[in-house]
C-alpha cells in the first residue's frame, strides 16, 4: 500500500465516478457554448493582487483561505480561489474587449483552491463550471445567464435547485445604504473581527453563517428599500425578462454572496438536499470590477456553478446523470494468432468512433467472460483457432444472450449496424 494519500481537504477522481462528474460538466457547459459563449483556460495561479483587489481584501477568500507562496524572484501569487477575477485579467490582457464585439462571451472550467475547514460539499480542491459576459450593461444578459444556468440544471435532471434573487445597487445608491447599515452593525453585540469587518465593508457582516451573528441580523435595514430609481428600475426589468423565460425565482433581500465586487444582480442557487452547503452555484453582475484590476470601465456579468456540489445535489435527487457507454464491444481472444486478429478488429472498430476494449493478460473464456459483462459492452466478439480457420468471429448478445457466427470480413461493418439499431447495456444488466 502506498503510503501517500491525497491532501486533506482534497478527493480523487476515479471510474466510475469521473464517469458522473464528466457528465455534469458537459451538460452545464453545453447551454453556454450554444448561446455563443468562447472556451478560455487560465492559470492555476496569479497575483496576489489580483484577488486582494478584486474579490476585497476583508473577505474570507483573502484574509483566511487563500493558498499563496512566494517565487524565487520574490513575487507573491496565489492559487486561484475563483474565477472571475482570472478570467477577467486574461481578457484585458489580450484586448478582446477592444475587438468591437461586445460583450465578450466567455465560459470556463477548472479546478479552485480555499484553506477552508473540510466538510461534505466544502473542500480545499474544487471544481467549476463558468460563465462571464464582459464589456455590456444589459438586464437582458443578466437574464441569460440565469436562463442558461437554469437550463443546465433541468437537462441533468434536476427539480429540487431553488433560484434567489436580489439587487446590491450600485456606486449610486450603495454609499447611503452602506451608511445605515453600519449605524445599525455598531449597535450590535459583535466580536472584534467582525466589528472591523463591518468599518470596511458591512455587507460581509450580513453574509455571516454564524447562529449567534445571524439572530442579531432580523431588523438589519433592507437594500432594496435603498435603490435608486436606475437600479431599482434595472431588477425589475431582470425579473420581467425571467418571468417571460419562465424561470421560478425567490427574491431575498438578504442575499448579498461574499464576494466584493458584485453590483446590482446577485442570484444564487441552493439545494435544501445539501445540509449546511446549500448554495451549488451563484453570481451576478460586477460593473465597476474591471476598474479594480486597471482596466477601463467595462460592465460586466457572470456565475460559477460547483461541479461537486451539483453531483450532490443529483445524488440527494436520486437522480442519475446520463453516462455515455464505456465500453460498446468487448473482444475475448482465444490463443494468440486471435489475440492479434481481435485486436486489428478492436483497431478498426474505435476508428469507426465504437467505444471498444479487449481482454489482455491471455485470460481464459470464463474469465475473460465476466470481465465483458462488468464493461457494459452490448455485444462480445469471440474467436478461437477453429473459428480463425473458417474466417470467421462468434458475436455475442449480452443482453439477450444469443450467439451467432459472423464473417471475419464483415465483423467491423455489422457491429456497427447492430450498434445503430440497439441499445447499449449497463454493468447491471439494464438497457442504457
Amino acid at each position: 500500500m502506498s503510503t501517500f494519500k491525497a491532501p486533506k481537504g482534497t478527493y480523487d477522481l476515479l471510474p466510475p465516478d469521473s464517469e458522473e462528474f464528466l457528465a455534469v460538466r458537459e451538460a452545464l457547459s453545453a447551454p453556454l457554448r450554444r448561446a455563443g459563449y468562447g472556451y478560455v483556460e487560465t492559470p492555476g495561479f496569479e497575483d496576489v493582487e489580483l484577488f486582494a483587489r478584486g474579490v476585497g481584501e476583508s473577505t474570507d477568500i483573502v484574509t483566511k483561505e487563500m493558498y499563496t507562496l512566494t517565487t524565487k524572484g520574490g513575487s507573491r501569487l496565489a492559487l486561484r480561489p475563483e474565477g472571475t477575477a482570472s478570467v477577467l485579467r486574461a481578457a484585458l490582457e489580450a484586448n478582446l474587449h477592444r475587438a468591437g464585439n461586445l460583450p465578450v462571451k466567455l465560459w470556463y472550467s477548472g479546478s479552485y483552491y480555499r484553506y477552508e475547514r473540510p466538510q461534505k460539499g466544502r473542500y480545499r480542491h474544487f471544481s467549476q463550471i463558468g460563465a462571464e459576459a464582459i464589456g455590456a450593461e444589459d438586464p437582458a444578459l443578466d437574464a441569460e445567464l440565469i436562463v442558461l444556468a437554469v437550463d443546465a440544471h433541468r437537462a441533468l435532471g434536476l427539480r429540487e435547485v431553488r433560484l434567489l434573487l436580489n439587487s446590491l445597487g450600485d456606486r449610486t445608491c450603495r454609499p447611503v445604504y452602506r451608511q445605515r447599515l453600519q449605524e445599525f452593525l455598531r449597535g450590535l453585540d459583535l466580536d472584534e473581527e467582525t466589528r472591523r469587518r463591518a468599518e470596511i465593508n458591512p455587507l460581509r457582516v450580513l453574509d455571516d453563517k454564524r447562529p449567534a451573528v445571524r439572530a442579531q441580523l432580523t431588523d438589519a435595514p433592507l437594500l432594496r428599500d435603498h435603490l435608486c430609481d436606475a437600479c431599482g428600475t434595472y431588477h425589475a426589468r431582470v425579473r420581467e425578462l425571467l418571468d417571460a423565460a419562465g424561470v421560478t425565482y425567490e427574491d431575498d433581500p438578504a442575499l448579498v454572496r461574499g464576494l466584493d465586487y458584485y453590483t446590482r444582480t446577485t442570484f444564487e442557487f441552493v439545494h435544501d438536499g445539501l445540509g449546511a452547503q446549500a448554495a451549488i452555484g451563484g453570481g451576478g453582475r460586477y460593473d465597476g470590477l474591471s476598474e479594480m484590476i486597471g482596466g477601463p470601465a467595462l460592465p460586466s456579468v457572470g456565475w460559477a456553478l460547483g461541479v461537486d456540489r451539483t453531483v450532490l445535489a443529483l445524488r440527494a435527487e436520486s437522480v442519475a446523470p446520463a453516462v455515455p457507454a464505456a465500453t460498446d464491444v468487448y473482444a475475448v481472444p482465444l490463443g494468440e494468432q486471435a489475440a492479434a486478429t481481435l485486436f486489428g478488429l478492436v483497431t478498426e472498430l474505435r476508428r469507426a468512433g465504437v467505444a471498444a476494449d479487449l481482454a489482455y493478460g491471455g485470460k481464459g473464456l470464463k474469465n475473460a467472460m465476466k470481465s465483458a459483462g462488468r464493461s457494459g459492452a452490448r455485444w462480445a466478439v469471440i474467436a478461437g483457432e477453429r473459428d480463425l480457420a473458417e474466417e470467421m468471429v462468434q458475436l455475442k448478445d449480452l443482453a439477450t444472450g444469443e450467439q451467432e457466427a459472423v464473417a471475419l470480413k464483415e465483423a467491423g461493418a455489422e457491429i456497427v449496424r447492430r450498434l445503430e439499431t440497439v441499445a447499449p447495456i449497463s454493468p447491471t444488466g439494464t438497457e442504457r
